[in-house]
């Protein structure tokens, strides 16, 4: 029996006695009142979960991606050079726990290392044990449109003939087999899947993935339960492609090949109609809104407020672009309070709310088991906070949910326990030492950077040729 004594429980009475959370095993055995002899007060609350995120080893923008739309910088991710994959996730997933996650999708987008797909897949799983979080892992699927929606041979035929070989070298190669990528998938669960690593499909989006493939993944996941991960309608431009790729509806269309399903998380949907919410919510899929990175990539701000009155689940992920590129899921969750909470006295969602519906559609969307609440027969996630430098002026009582969503970020959290083992201790990770892992990470990359030299000559005309393509109303069909 592990106990958690000295404890503010959040949306519990305020003064009176402080509570003691007794954990057996994995889950919460008891909450009851204890007299305060603690040296601090605490703030004890649900543990966070990133729904939605690529564990990426750095932010871009550290390698020229600032101030992108995503169709361009998303191409610019190649100048990151390839490096260890183990470095790679633990710094990523790390970075989540300091936040106060204690579930974390790692949806990943493109290959770090070397050696084979299981190994580097098995270096995440590797990561993930040693931190002792959650991780949700979902490879990249996708079989088309490597480089812009549509044809790419004007954006080629714009690039001088070195340029133009680096890219096609970059982004045609070809790709597996439909059949080989869901293989792949189900052969990396079955070497790492444990109870706190598990496997999701994850087609990389509509506009990269062909009919085939998405019906092979739907057909796929009917059969076998296993969730899948994608993006949807992330920006104009994909919205622009969808609605002439599918004039019946993009989201009619993944209902139609059995995609949309409860087992389905829909990433961004930014630009998603009030119809198109309409089935997600009937289909029981979960949207999960990633605030920050919608403004860092200038997609737009997502109509989340009308989705939950729709009756959508709605989770939330970080993106590996937090506001402040730190991977802070406290501010992330105080940012889409505040965009999609309400706007003067008429309130969308309370924060009561969408704390419960982020954390529980979260965890639900990434195969956690439970609601996330501090309850008897929860698992044993449980996030607390430094509640005297919350409440760092002390003037008055104040109730700790005003300080969570005035304030709070991950400089304030104290402890995180997951499955009951705690992974926090005093705000530092307790199993790595992930200032050591950044800094070996950094010196990797940069000693790297030289390998990226012909992609970024070939950058210098590649960006403004994929721009013209979209301006041009490219990508339309």
């Amino acid at each position: 029996m592990t106990t958690i004594t000295g404890l503010t429980i959040l949306g519990g009475e305020m003064g009176g006695q402080t509570q003691a959370i007794d954990i057996s095993g994995n889950v919460i055995a008891r909450i009851a009142s204890t007299p305060n002899a603690a040296s601090r007060r605490l703030l004890a609350m649900p543990a966070m979960v990133n729904a939605h995120d690529h564990a990426r080893p750095l932010s871009p923008t550290s390698f020229g991606g600032a101030g992108k739309p995503l169709e361009t910088w998303i191409l610019r991710l190649a100048a990151m050079p390839s490096t260890d994959p183990y470095l790679v996730a633990a710094a990523a997933l790390g970075r989540a726990a300091q936040s106060g996650c204690a579930s974390i999708m790692a949806h990943v987008t493109r290959l770090y290392g070397p050696m084979s797909v299981t190994d580097e897949a098995s270096a995440y799983a590797r990561a993930a044990n040693d931190i002792g979080a959650r991780v949700t892992f979902a490879l990249f699927m996708r079989d088309r449109n490597p480089l812009v929606y549509g044809d790419e041979q004007g954006v080629l035929e714009a690039l001088p003939g070195e340029a133009r070989h680096e890219i096609e070298a970059i982004f045609s190669s070809p790709m597996p087999s439909i059949r080989e990528q869901i293989e792949r998938v189900e052969g990396l669960a079955a070497a790492n899947e444990g109870p706190l690593f598990n496997v999701q499909y994850g087609p990389s989006g509509v506009q990269w993935c062909s009919d085939a493939m998405l019906e092979a993944i739907a057909e796929s996941s009917a059969r076998t339960g296993r969730r899948v991960h994608m993006h949807l309608l992330e920006t104009p431009y994909q919205r622009a492609w969808a609605d002439k790729a599918y004039p019946q509806g993009v989201v009619r269309h993944l209902r139609d090949v059995g995609l949309l399903s409860p087992r389905l998380a829909l990433a961004h949907c930014v630009h998603a109609r009030p119809d198109e919410l309409d089935m997600i919510a009937e289909a029981g899929a979960t949207i999960v809104t990633n605030a920050s990175s919608n403004l860092h990539l200038r997609s737009g701000i997502a109509p989340i407020a009308e989705a939950i009155r729709r009756g959508c689940r709605v989770a939330m992920g970080v993106d590996a672009s937090a506001f402040d590129e730190d991977d802070d899921a406290l501010r992330e969750m105080r940012l889409g309070h505040f965009l999609h909470g309400g706007w003067g006295f008429n309130e969308n969602i309370s924060r009561e709310d969408f704390l419960r519906t982020v954390v529980t559609n979260g965890r639900y969307a990434n195969g956690a088991p439970g609601s996330g609440a501090l309850a008897a027969g929860e698992a044993a996630d449980i996030l607390v906070l430094d509640l005297d430098r919350l409440d760092r002026d002390a003037i008055m009582p104040v109730d700790p949910l005003d300080l969570l969503f005035a304030r709070a970020n991950q400089s304030h959290v104290a402890q995180l326990f997951v499955a009951g083992r705690q992974v926090i201790g005093d705000g530092k990770l307790l199993r790595i030492d992930i200032d050591a892992i950044h800094t070996e990470l950094r010196d990797r990359l940069r000693g790297g950077m030289s390998s990226r030299a012909r992609f970024l000559s070939a950058w210098t005309h590649l960006e403004p040729a994929v721009a013209a393509f979209y301006r041009s109303g490219g990508g339309c069909c």
